[in-house]
């Protein structure tokens, strides 16, 4: 043990007091925000155990600032405060075991300090120093008698303060961790704000009865309005043409907890209104209580423009329609007149026909029957229909057909119908055609369509008539367009044929 000047160090010498830079030592003083934890209830818990089991009147947890100490806890003395210059603590603190002064009077350092001669009238010390975790110190947990204590402390008092101390600084290291977390919260909360102020629309938060709790500045900017509070206070906001709905909507994904998508007008400052495109969903994360957050999104400029495609496409498909009627009369007018054409004519016209229909068939706004290959099969095969005599009957799912793929299909089906009627089950009375469309064929993606005909005098023909200019054109369609595959088996008493291909190449 170590002794100079009445001052005990248990082991070894005390150490430097260039321990840590002092300007960095209360930069990390502050950081702790010790000044909200005085007369802190845990800590004055420790200083009253540590008075009893050392057995002295005064008991203080310091911490020593630029120009004074503070007292965070305290027992047996009624001061807040004293100075640094005259601290016992600012000595004890640099060390890492307790500085013990037996007596005070017999410390040539502190016989003249005025908390010596005057009150507290010090004659014992002992103070735990309190280390921050960077190595800091900060103060001491420090035991104060006004009568000497020849033998110090005991090895269990020594142990009690040792104890003590170390809950001491974890008390104020939680505060300090505390206080961290908040800090840390509101700046991420203000960066999301400030994130969110920042997005191009407006963006909202509301309970579940869809009252508002946060709407962003875009809002103020735009509309120029009060913040909404309820539901009722968007309908200033709303075209009068749009608001029923829009709300109607709403609420009924309120009530079901459904995502809700709907586009209306919103009225701007100036009085011009723009289409919006407004997004909500309902999470329950975090308090468990069920939240509604939403978006209002400006789509006028993408509204517009689809509108004015729209209207291109529907004036072009009224040109198409036009050429597809002029090219029908162009044919029926050369081959008037011409029985040698006449057959041929009459072919022609109704292969025209037929691309007129698949081309009604994608035609914005004119779609018929869903969009669906079934759709188109029904549109083509009408015409070969016998009132109160079904010719054919359409089974399995709607696929989807997109406009690309509707002009092959339509070229196919109707050169199997134009051969069904001249020379297969359609050309006779009793004669019937099913087409059974496929989703999932052949344990894939794929799509089939198998067209079978069948009639009691069904005739198969020869070889050559098999691989006519009709066959080429179906599978160069099939196989060229589609990108699929033609099978075909004749039978006695019908026709079976097999045509698949991949899913994708009929979508849009």
């Amino acid at each position: 043990m170590y002794r100079k000047e009445n001052i005990l160090w248990p082991e070894g010498k005390p150490p430097s007091e260039a321990y840590c830079d002092e300007e960095r030592r209360l930069a990390i003083l502050a950081a702790h925000g010790t000044d909200a934890m005085i007369d802190d209830p845990e800590l004055q818990e420790i200083v009253d155990l540590a008075a009893k089991v050392c057995d002295v009147p005064m008991v203080m947890v310091t911490m020593v600032e630029e120009g004074r100490q503070m007292f965070l806890a305290r027992t047996g003395i009624d001061a807040r405060e004293t100075p640094r210059s005259t601290s016992f603590c600012a000595h004890a603190m640099l060390g890492t075991e307790p500085m013990v002064i037996r007596d005070a009077k017999e410390d040539t350092r502190f016989a003249d300090n005025p908390l010596v001669t005057g009150e507290p009238h010090i004659r014992f010390y002992a103070g735990q120093p309190l280390i921050s975790a960077e190595g800091a110190a900060l103060g001491a947990l420090c035991l104060i008698d006004s009568e000497p204590h020849e033998d110090g402390l005991s090895q269990l008092q020594q142990n009690t303060l040792s104890v003590l101390a170390k809950a001491t600084m974890r008390r104020i290291s939680q505060q300090r961790l505390g206080d961290a977390a908040k800090e840390a919260v509101n700046e991420r909360e203000s960066d999301l704000k400030r994130m969110i102020d920042s997005v191009p629309g407006i963006a909202w938060s509301a309970d579940a009865s869809g009252n508002f709790d946060y709407v962003n500045v875009q809002w103020d900017e735009l509309t120029g309005l009060s913040q909404p509070q309820s539901l009722d206070d968007w309908q200033t906001a709303i075209h009068p043409e749009d608001w029923e709905t829009a709300i109607d909507a709403f609420r009924t994904s309120l009530k079901s907890g459904e995502p809700f998508e709907y586009e209306w007008r919103l009225k701007l400052a100036d009085g011009d209104y723009r289409w919006m495109l407004s997004r909500a969903v309902r999470t329950s994360a975090g308090t468990g209580k069920p939240r509604w957050f939403g978006t209002v999104i400006d789509v006028d400029r993408q509204r517009r423009m689809a509108e004015a495609r729209d209207l291109l496409a529907n004036e072009l498909s009224h040109r198409i329609k036009n050429i597809f009627a002029v090219i029908s009369g162009l044919v029926a007018i050369r081959s008037r007149g011409k029985p040698e054409v006449t057959e041929f004519a009459t072919e022609l016209s109704e292969t025209i026909r037929a691309l007129g229909a698949a081309h009604d068939y994608v035609r914005p706004g004119h779609g018929h029957k869903g969009g669906t290959l079934s759709g188109l099969l029904s549109d083509l095969l009408a015409p070969y229909d016998t009132a109160g005599n079904a010719r054919f009957s359409i089974v399995g799912p709607g696929v989807a057909v997109g406009e690309r793929a509707a002009t092959p299909l339509a070229l196919i089906f109707h050169e199997l119908a134009t051969n069904s009627a001249k020379y297969g089950a359609l050309s006779s009375e009793e004669g019937k055609v099913t087409v059974t469309v496929e989703g999932d064929c052949d344990d894939s993606n794929d799509i089939c369509v198998i067209w079978e005909e069948s009639a009691p005098s069904y005739q198969v023909p020869d070889e050559q008539e098999r691989e006519g200019f009709g066959s080429r054109l179906l599978r160069m369609a099939v196989e060229g367009q589609l990108k699929g595959s033609f099978e075909r088996e004749f039978a006695d008493g019908g026709l079976r044929v097999r045509i698949a291909f991949p899913r994708q190449s009929i979508g849009n």
